[in-house]
């Protein structure tokens, strides 16, 4: 699909699947919890680019860690506040949060592997002091 998207651009559930490379069940889910809302014909999902652009943003989000409830605050924020002032603000928090809490399993995992090269230095002294007296 071309990148010069025009206002009018619909798509249809599996275009959308395919062009993100995620299941149809995947966006039915996101409409489910209210992130995407697409008109229907009948039966059939029409995406259109907001949807599109916001199916983007859901998965950006979800790599860096954010909960489909903070997205879908930033959602509420956007559509609330159209000059998206409040909406920064909120991300600048979640951003900071995200940090934070990455710093933190970041540490963590130093500590493991401390840890870990200690368990694995006794280990392999153990056996050493074992095959010494065989």
């Amino acid at each position: 699909m071309s990148e010069n998207h025009s206002p009018q651009t619909t798509y249809s559930i599996s275009d959308l699947s395919k062009e993100f490379d995620i299941t149809t069940r995947s966006i039915r889910f996101y409409e489910d919890q209210g992130l995407l809302k697409p008109k229907r014909r009948g039966q059939t999902r029409i995406y259109g680019l907001k949807d599109r652009v916001r199916l983007k943003l859901i998965l950006r989000g979800k790599r860096l860690g954010f909960s489909l409830a903070e997205t879908r605050r930033l959602f509420e924020l956007y559509d609330a506040d159209k000059n998206s002032s409040s909406q920064l603000h909120t991300m600048l928090e979640l951003v900071e949060d995200k940090k934070s809490s990455l710093q933190q399993q970041m540490d963590d995992i130093k500590v493991v592997l401390m840890e870990l090269n200690s368990a694995e230095q006794q280990c392999r002294a153990a056996l050493e002091k074992q095959q010494a007296k065989t």
